[in-house]
């Protein structure tokens, strides 16, 4: 049996295909269009985010069964009789709520959100932009007077659109603020917290199983996987056993680290369910994530730092952060585990002989170091394994990927093929409907090992300096 996995990301929908018979192959890639419509807002446009779905359903040919993986925090509006959207997508990168987040913190309320989803008070989640529509948009307050408003992640848009069930998984509602991490249920007090209708949001289910019906080019077959990106990336890497980890980096850079079946302690890196199979018990990791990874470098060459992305895989000089130059990627404020917004870029250590490419050199770092403090606060829970998988647009830079493994102290496994995330959902997917071939632990995927080797003398204590810089700043205005 053919299988299809989707990767709904934040930049580009992408189909591929996994037969058991012959490696993955991706089929089709379509990017989509990013609006800003004011300072901090991030939105897409669902329809159109529909359509690269139903476009990557079209092409499947005999595929049996589709495995889905959305962005996980990204958030909108829909009427539940005519599934017609009312709110562009709010996407996880949107800092329009971080008045209401800030607000909420200063009341109190950070500890209680804590204990009952593992989360901190940040826009990044999507219980505060969910709020904020239905303060904010007359048709969605109209639409819960009439029982008629649903609010949700992505992935509960798509699903009630293509298989007529309203349904999300555990994965995503674990991603929202609202759901208890140890029940794996809304929760009441917290919707109302957030003066979210609790009645509007979709059932919860399990990752892996029947979710339904969808069409596939010019049959129904069984949509048996859905869940977060970033957690498909993990289960597509092999990854199983507690300790086991890997790190994607797009737009923005994620670790995640298997931890087993009880929700871990929070370390500034965040617990979360990382996948549930029908009919099991949910299995829990820890998630640290970067907000600006690819993105920080995608600022580089539009500020004019380099040219072609072959000028920056490789250097002359030592690493920047050797030489007295650091940057600190908080483009869009740093995540895990420092949770501050208002947080933003800088470059310390500047001169006058500071080249271009020492800058491009030092943003490279930047990220790595980011990621290196996140895996840091996960250790506090639970050893690493070695060597940590890594897919996404940078995995395939060689300098960031040998400076990367030096900031962990780790070896790395770059992914021979990209498209981890939509394997991911297609593995599982695979599983859910029985399919043979697939069936029972999967090696990790072959790929280039990158051996960790010593960092220059005072790196870390460095660029650690330049993060207390950058939050001091931060805390002065």
């Amino acid at each position: 049996m053919t299988i299809l996995g989707i990767d709904q990301g934040t930049t580009s929908t992408r189909a591929l295909l996994l037969d058991g018979a012959s490696p993955p192959r991706t089929v089709l890639t379509r990017e989509h269009r990013q609006s800003y419509p004011a300072p901090g807002w991030v939105e897409h446009d669902p329809e159109e985010l529909l359509a690269d779905i139903e476009a990557c359903l079209a092409v499947a040919g005999t595929a049996g069964a589709v495995g889905l993986a959305n962005q996980g925090e990204s958030c909108l509006a829909w009427d539940a009789d005519t599934g017609r959207p009312i709110t562009p997508v709010i996407v996880w990168q949107d800092e329009r709520t971080r008045a209401v987040t800030e607000r909420l913190a200063a009341e109190g309320a950070a500890p209680f959100v804590a204990a009952r989803t593992g989360l901190p008070l940040d826009p990044y989640f999507s219980a505060s932009k969910l709020g904020w529509i239905v303060r904010e948009v007359p048709e969605a307050r109209r639409l819960a007077a009439q029982g008629r408003l649903r609010l949700g992640t992505t992935d509960a848009f798509f699903r009630h659109r293509l298989t007529g069930r309203c349904e999300t998984d555990v994965t995503t509602a674990s991603r929202t603020a609202l759901m208890a991490l140890d029940s794996c249920r809304w929760d009441a007090e917290l919707c109302a917290l957030f003066g979210v209708p609790i009645e509007a949001l979709p059932a919860i289910g399990p990752s892996a199983g029947d979710l339904g019906r969808i069409r596939c080019g010019e049959r129904e077959v069984a949509l048996a996987a859905s869940l977060v990106d970033q957690q498909a990336a993990l289960y597509g890497h092999g990854c199983r056993v507690p300790g086991d980890a890997k790190i994607t980096c797009g737009t923005g850079a994620f670790l995640l680290a298997v931890t087993g079946e009880r929700p871990p302690a929070d370390t500034g890196a965040l617990p979360t369910v990382l996948w549930q199979k029908a009919g099991e018990a949910p299995v829990y990791g820890l998630d640290g994530g970067v907000y600006a990874a690819a993105a920080a470098v995608n600022w580089a060459r539009r500020a004019g730092l380099f040219q072609g992305f072959a000028e920056i895989d490789a250097f002359a000089a030592a690493p920047a952060i050797g030489r007295g130059l650091a940057f600190v990627p908080a483009l869009s404020g740093l995540a895990a585990p420092h949770w501050d917004r208002a947080a933003r870029g800088a470059f310390a250590g500047l001169s006058l002989d500071t080249t271009p490419t020492d800058m491009i050199q030092a943003v490279l770092e930047g990220v790595a170091l980011r990621i290196a403090e996140v895996a840091a606060a996960m250790e506090r829970v639970i050893p690493l394994g070695a060597p940590i998988a890594i897919d996404g647009g940078m995995s395939a830079n060689a300098y960031f990927t040998q400076f990367l493994a030096d900031a962990l102290g780790r070896d790395l496994r770059v992914a021979a093929a990209p498209e981890v995330t939509g394997y991911g959902a297609a593995l599982l997917a695979a599983e859910a409907v029985g399919e043979a071939a697939c069936d029972g632990p999967r090696p990790r995927p072959a790929g280039r090992l990158v051996a960790a080797r010593p960092l220059p003398a005072g790196a870390r204590e460095r660029f650690a300096a330049a993060v207390a810089a950058v939050t001091a700043y931060a805390a002065a205005g």
